[in-house]
């Protein structure tokens, strides 16, 4: 096992950049980074709120911090954990439209979503139900985490003592919280949000601290004016104020979160601080947007979803295509796939060549946990997108049939990885390409061009290789007439394949073989 401690010292790939914050967060002897005092994890954390199901923005965050997790691990050998919290005492403010029992949920508005019935009957509450759905979301995908609920540790007093000090410091956290909201707003708000006695419902009424240490607060409930013990589950917190309060009281140490939550971050942190802690460190990541270049919206339903992708592409490409670039805005749409795939592909190949400062900067690496596999693919996604599309309704049967002839030990036993990327590619093609594609007749030169290059193919062995071919090709192209290259490839990939767009047409020929290649160019210029 490669020992990468010392080039991770210097390694600009960016869960290094972040995991070298984590070693100037504590200080030992004559200010030398030192380990968390105790010995203790360092401790990562994502939030998950759950009135709703895991998403591509859940896996997103998981993921990078991960990558962060791990870069710590191999700069320091020290331990960590990962938090998934659940911010399950939240109230209920909305009822999806996705989900049965619409009416029987509107009762339970405003209560905490781990006092609202399951819609579905299965557990014994909506947000049991949808922490379930995290957990084997995370699992799914192999996640290391441990599973943290507000709920159970608001109710069990886990919080209780950082609860007190948010009490007795209730008026320098409205000096933070009440220049950054509206007039209305600031008339009710309060940094506690009791739970009701009458009704269960999460309150959000001003609120009068009477015994900080004893937890004891005042306020309104349904017309009457009543004293309550807010520890030990009796109220939860305003989530800007929760979310620092949770920092300090698990001693939280980094924790990324996506631009939108810039302002939150900064208002999180001030409070912290208040508390008596340091903000965590962590990412300000930016947003996907859909093909438009609009923000991605679980309730609008634009760009991309998990599944989507995983339905059209394999989990690592999705993995390399998150890791890269995080502060910057990427598109998240179906086109993206394809590329992302094979890059994924190349750059697998491409890491067990190179030098370890240079693994340690390729996405690889972080998508795999530096346990990289070595098997390679013999075709790019590319062109087994091609090889589908000729082939129309082919079975999966009949397309290791076509890869055997150019691959002759291709199997799904020795390649597991094509295997299910022929699945992807079938999928690819029937909601996304085929719909789409249109073969036009050849004009103009372009007619004795492909005249030419079925009398070359005629001349070529069955099993000419793929280099041989791309030369013939390239050499008509050349004396063809064409303004330039490009307008002959273009022409071979609409006249012969449908798209305006298409991969090197000596490895497809090679693949998809010289006689059918031939048919097609037959049935272009009938």
């Amino acid at each position: 096992m490669t020992d990468y401690r010392e080039a991770a010292q210097q390694s600009k790939a960016w869960p290094f950049e972040e995991a070298r914050k984590l070693l100037k967060r504590y200080r030992g002897e004559r200010g030398a980074p030192a380990p968390k005092p105790g010995g203790e994890p360092m401790l990562f954390e994502t939030g998950y709120g759950p009135s709703g199901l895991p998403h591509i923005g859940t896996f997103n965050e998981v993921l990078r911090t991960t990558m962060v997790r791990r870069a710590y691990e191999t700069l320091t050998g020290n331990p960590t954990r990962l938090i998934a919290f659940s911010d399950d005492m939240d109230g209920f403010r909305k009822v999806p439209t996705n989900v049965p029992h619409q009416d029987m949920l509107a009762e339970h508005l405003h209560k905490p979503l781990t006092q609202v019935p399951d819609p579905f009957g299965k557990y014994e509450s909506f947000a049991a139900h949808n922490n379930a759905m995290l957990r084997e979301f995370l699992d799914r995908f192999g996640f290391d985490y441990e599973f943290m609920s507000s709920t159970q540790q608001y109710t069990s007093g886990a919080f209780d003592e950082t609860l007190k000090l948010v009490l007795a410091r209730n008026q320098q956290i409205l000096d933070i919280m009440l220049p950054t909201l509206g007039k209305e707003r600031q008339v009710t708000y309060s940094p506690i949000l009791p739970i009701s006695p009458k009704t269960g419902h999460v309150l959000q009424v001003p609120v009068e601290i009477v015994d900080a240490e004893a937890g004891i607060v005042r306020f309104e409930d349904d017309g009457e004016m009543i004293e309550h013990n807010a520890l030990t589950g009796g109220a939860k917190l305003q989530w800007k104020v929760d979310w620092a309060m949770r920092w300090v009281a698990l001693g939280v140490d980094y924790e990324m979160y996506g631009k939108d939550l810039t302002d939150s971050g900064v208002q999180s942190g001030k409070i912290a601080k208040v508390l008596g802690a340091r903000k965590p460190d962590g990412l300000i990541y930016e947003m996907f947007l859909d093909e438009k270049g609009e923000k991605i919206s679980k309730s609008k339903g634009n760009g991309l979803s998990l599944d989507e992708w995983l339905r059209y592409g394999s989990e690592n490409s999705l993995a390399f295509y998150i890791y890269r670039e995080p502060k910057s805005a990427k598109q998240l749409h179906m086109g993206v796939i394809p590329k992302a795939v094979d890059e994924y592909f190349q750059f697998r190949a491409n890491w067990h060549e190179q030098t370890p400062d240079k693994q340690l900067g390729n996405a690889v690496h972080h998508v795999h946990g530096g346990d990289v596999p070595s098997d390679t693919i013999p075709v790019t996604f590319g062109l087994l997108l091609n090889l589908v599309g000729v082939m129309g309704d082919a079975d999966r049967e009949q397309i290791w049939g076509y890869l055997r002839q150019y691959a002759p030990d291709a199997t799904p036993e020795k390649y597991p990885d094509l295997d299910e990327l022929i699945g992807n590619a079938m999928a690819y093609h029937k909601d996304f390409i085929a719909p789409t594609l249109y073969r036009r007749k050849p004009a103009g030169v372009e007619v004795a061009a492909l005249e030419r290059l079925d009398s070359e193919l005629a001349a070529l062995p069955n099993d000419a290789a793929a280099e041989d071919i791309q030369t013939i090709v390239y050499t008509i192209g050349k004396e063809g007439g064409f303004d330039n290259l490009r307008d002959w490839f273009k022409a071979l990939y609409e006249t012969l394949l449908g798209s305006s767009q298409g991969p090197r047409m000596g490895s497809f020929i090679a693949l998809y073989g010289i006689d059918n290649t031939r048919k097609l160019i037959a049935e272009a210029l009938a």
